[in-house]
């Protein structure tokens, strides 16, 4: 799975620190995340719609606005967000569950607690994934959205391209395409690519992260280029 995951501590070394172990739990677990750090709440609440994050690890104690006021502001904009509180101060836990924290981890953080706190927020944040049904030969398979790279139009068929096989699921892309979220892009007639996987915009077809060329219309690059400014 792919995490966005942001960092906010007016200390640099804590945050530095504590980007460390998260990249250290991703390559363990087999996740992928996009790390983001901020010295200060105020500089995430000015970032925050432009870049939303699955997992937010906040200090309480800052300078100006604190932790828990800055969980406050974006719980009302974001109900899925994976708040954790790391501090050296424990007086604050009551008010986090106003928040619906997911955990609070007294500093200096051990490497296997985090690890224990962010399984369950990815634990979490799965169950609240969106996933397309796909029934086929008396199967149904349930796919998570963000697993899936591109779907691709044959006749009466979509081939549903994911991160661990391909799956075929009888209707039309445009039935399909109501089924799924806003980082689905048409790009062609016959494909809808999953912009979380787009590393490269060619005039005439977009590079996936695996490598896959997915192409696409005549004059659709640049659209496809601003629509991954706005998401990103």
């Amino acid at each position: 799975m792919d995490y966005r995951v942001s960092i906010v501590d007016d200390n640099a070394s804590d945050r530095e620190y504590i980007a460390a172990l998260v990249k250290r739990w991703a390559k363990e677990a087999g996740h992928t995340v996009s790390l983001s750090a901020f010295p200060s709440a105020e500089a995430v609440l000015f970032a925050y719609e432009d870049s939303r994050s699955d997992m937010l690890l906040l200090d309480i104690e800052m300078g100006g606005l604190n932790g828990i006021e800055l969980a406050k502001e974006v719980r009302q904009k974001d109900g899925a967000v994976q708040l954790v509180f790391i501090t050296g101060y424990p007086d604050f836990i009551a008010e986090g569950y106003e928040v619906s924290a997911l955990h609070y981890l007294m500093k200096p953080v051990s490497y296997k607690k985090l690890y224990t706190v962010l399984d369950k927020a990815a634990a979490n944040l799965a169950k609240e994934e969106k996933r397309l049904c796909v029934v086929y030969d008396r199967t149904t398979d349930f796919v998570p959205l963000s697993q899936i790279f591109y779907l691709e139009a044959q006749k009466q068929y979509v081939m549903i391209h994911a991160a661990d096989r391909s799956y075929r699921k009888k209707g039309s892309l445009a039935e399909m395409e109501k089924e799924l979220d806003e980082y689905f892009f048409k790009c062609q007639r016959s494909f809808l690519v999953n912009l979380r996987y787009v590393v490269r915009v060619k005039k005439d077809c977009v590079v996936l992260r695996d490598g896959t060329e997915v192409p696409i219309s005549r004059g659709m690059a640049e659209k496809i280029g601003k629509e991954i400014i706005r998401l990103f």
